[in-house]
């Protein structure tokens, strides 16, 4: 059975919340990184890649907010500053001066990296029965994988 957050034992929702966060100040980072590069990209594939990049950063600041509403269901602070994000994230940041080449792995690797860290939080949750932390997570999972086919089509340079 499962449980809701608030009867969630203290050291599991400590395990849960970290993971939550991490997942949100990373959410974050890339949400501004995917932004500069759209207001940054050029070349022959602007056009589609302006678009694309535009779908990640609009889907990455809803994320934040269902990332940042999971944890207030904990009755714990959602940290909301860029500083602490950036210490904490394993995403980093970009001044958005490069090729769209670069753009595009840059993201790629982005994406495998939050899947990886909302992988590591549905297993957590799913070890102390939180179901729904764990849907959210595998949700987003879902979302990041598809975005990392997206961009690593853009890698091909021939058929697959």
């Amino acid at each position: 059975m499962g449980l809701v957050a608030a009867k969630i034992e203290p050291s599991a929702k400590e395990d849960i919340v970290g993971g939550l966060t991490q997942a949100l100040a990373e959410t974050a980072v890339e949400t501004l990184k995917a932004q500069n590069f759209h207001w940054n990209v050029t070349g022959m594939a602007f056009g589609p890649l302006h678009e694309l990049f535009q779908k990640i950063y609009e889907d990455h600041f809803e994320a934040q907010d269902t990332l940042a509403e999971r944890i207030k269901a904990f009755d714990v602070h959602a940290e909301g500053r860029y500083s602490v994000y950036l210490e904490r994230s394993a995403i980093e940041e970009h001044d958005g001066r490069t090729d769209a080449r670069t753009m595009i792995e840059v993201l790629l690797k982005d994406q495998e990296t939050l899947s990886s860290t909302l992988s590591a939080l549905a297993q957590v949750a799913e070890e102390h029965g939180d179901w729904a932390t764990n849907d959210l997570a595998t949700n987003r999972i879902e979302v990041h994988d598809k975005f990392a086919w997206f961009l690593r089509a853009h890698l091909k340079t021939t058929a697959a």
